[in-house]
């Protein structure tokens, strides 16, 4: 079995103040980019540092937060009450995506999960 690399989906950075999507998402519709947009942007103006979503191998999307070691402003609490808050709030968007990144990137057969 190949270890893959985990794929992003979306990234927000506080430092540079930009977001990215990857351009394999480009297909999402419209409003899944602006929510996935954001929540990016407005975790990274709330937290600070940097925040990227992406999929491991399993296809489960994760939340990773880096920020640089001076920065003394990053909220590392305040970092994971938000990802929980995500979690729960946007819970059914989450799970939409895991099943569209297994469906279309890891060639899965998900229709026993659309049921």
């Amino acid at each position: 079995m190949s270890s893959r690399e985990p794929m992003v989906l979306c990234a927000a950075n506080a430092y540079e103040e930009k977001f990215y999507l990857n351009e394999a998402f480009s297909a999402l519709p419209e409003t899944v980019k602006q929510e996935l947009q954001v929540m990016c942007v407005l975790y990274t103006a709330d937290v600070g540092g940097i925040l990227t979503m992406q999929f491991d191998e399993q296809g489960n999307l994760l939340f990773h937060v880096t920020a640089e070691e001076d920065d003394f402003l990053f909220d590392e609490i305040g970092s994971v009450l938000k990802i929980k808050q995500y979690q729960m709030e946007k819970r059914e968007l989450l799970e939409s995506l895991e099943l569209y990144y297994r469906a279309k990137f890891l060639g899965e057969d998900i229709q026993d999960e659309l049921g």
